[in-house]
């Protein structure tokens, strides 16, 4: 079906439901609305909601529901019109794109501005057994898969009766020691524990190995708080491997770089991230899966086209290398969806444009029950203040009010009771896969 009109309005188009995504189609629609402009916003997406990825551990911990970081496109977006589907073709030429698994068929939709925000997916690097076997940690489903799934091993484990297989059900490796990769292992770590707690069994039964090539735990925070995270890691008894990797991986073991063979049922995959597909279909320059974009974040030969967040690579003009683009967190995604609505706007005749330039404020990195790590403005935090600052800075950036409400009584609920151990039953291995939790293309 091709929608067109010689009278019709003039249309924005943003395609992913993200931080930069949810924030252009949040703040173009505004500012139409403002100035009493009738151009429309449409947001094109898979989901009816923007997810707010870096709680996903909290979900894979069992510690949040996943809902409480599920906001809702309907509630928050209301001058904006959402069309459910997946972009897999864009002509830039004739201005228009095409949308497949709509209702009731794929649709060919025109656009006047468009604005590329389709967000990243876990790159795999072609490890043997990696898509088969592994998870990664960008969806909801694949969340909800690894907890599922790690309550599934221990409860088989209790009536294993070879003690290698029952250590293997309670091994869980972690691959990259990145920020969302450490906070995923200590959630999973302090799930275990209570999960032996209520059935009155030893804590230390479950074994957790965290592996990254790097020789740092979350380079991102600097070397001290590194070292702070890394020792209280060990501390709880986490294997954690620096310089090391996956070499191969299968349903029943893991075999590192170092030659070591771990028998496992439970992996996650949190080492890196590219582009989305779609963007390998434009026919433009990319820079490390990531579409090359100008300063004011338009595409470069394309004024018309803009593209932010994970699937850009924005030059960075508060570092002091030329070459540097921003880093694919979810705080620039934030601020390039705010800057990419006010330059489409001034395309419009709104207002003026600008370029993107912004100081990252730090990170926060929550490492389970009683300890984190946080710089923010570049004070170096751990413990109970790194703590505050985490959940502060969590609740704070939550777009909606219920969300932060929910999330915030999950979190004091933490402190009075034990995180619920039920599986649900929600997700199963296919719908959690790289293929369809993500749309990737491996064999």
């Amino acid at each position: 079906m091709t929608v067109s009109s010689t009278d019709r309005r003039e249309r924005v188009v943003v395609v992913g439901s993200g931080f930069a995504g949810f924030e252009a189609a949040r703040g173009v629609a505004r500012r139409l609305r403002r100035a009493e402009h009738p151009a429309e916003v449409v947001l094109v997406s898979m989901h009816d909601y923007m997810l707010y990825t870096p709680l996903l551990p909290d979900v894979a911990g069992g510690l949040i529901d996943p809902r409480y970081v599920a906001v809702p496109l309907a509630n928050e977006l209301p001058d904006v019109s959402l069309r459910p589907g997946c972009v897999d073709g864009v002509d830039l030429e004739a201005r228009t794109l095409h949308v497949s698994g709509c209702a009731p068929e794929d649709e060919e939709m025109h656009w006047d501005r468009l604005v590329l925000t389709p967000g990243s997916v876990t790159k795999l690097f072609g490890v043997p057994g990696v898509a088969e076997h592994a998870r990664g940690l960008k969806t909801v489903a694949e969340a909800l898969y690894l907890r599922e799934q790690f309550l599934y091993q221990l409860e088989l484990a209790e009536h294993e009766s070879d003690p290698e297989v029952r250590q293997a059900r309670r091994t869980v490796v972690v691959v990259g020691a990145s920020y969302a990769g450490t906070e995923l292992v200590a959630q999973l770590h302090a799930l275990a524990e209570d999960h032996a707690r209520q059935r009155g069994k030893p804590l230390d039964q479950a074994r957790f190995v965290l592996i990254d090539l790097a020789d740092r735990v979350m380079p991102e925070v600097g070397e001290k708080l590194g070292d702070r995270a890394l020792e209280s890691l060990r501390g709880r008894g986490i294997d954690v491997r620096l310089g090391t990797s996956l070499e191969e991986l299968t349903a029943e073991q893991a075999t590192l770089t170092d030659g070591d063979v771990i028998g496992t049922r439970t992996v996650a995959w949190v080492t890196g991230v590219t582009g989305a597909p779609v963007l390998e279909t434009l026919g433009l320059p990319l820079e490390k899966g990531r579409l090359v974009v100008n300063a004011d974040l338009s595409v470069p030969g394309h004024p018309h086209v803009f593209a932010a967040g994970d699937a850009a690579a924005v030059p960075d003009l508060a570092s002091k290398d030329k070459d540097a683009v921003t880093p694919p967190t979810a705080q620039h995604a934030v601020r390039q969806g705010k800057v990419v609505a006010r330059n489409v706007a001034a395309t419009l005749g709104i207002g003026g444009s600008k370029r993107y330039k912004h100081r990252d404020l730090g990170l926060v990195v929550d490492l389970g029950p009683k300890y984190a790590v946080a710089n923010p403005f570049g004070i170096e935090l751990s413990g109970w203040p790194a703590k505050v600052a985490a959940r502060g800075y969590h609740l704070a950036s939550l777009p909606r009010s219920a969300n932060r409400w929910m999330t915030a009584l999950a979190w004091a609920a933490e402190v009075t009771s034990d995180r619920p151990i039920s599986r649900l039953g929600l997700v199963s291995a296919e719908e959690s896969d790289f293929r369809t939790s993500e749309g990737l293309d491996v064999p």
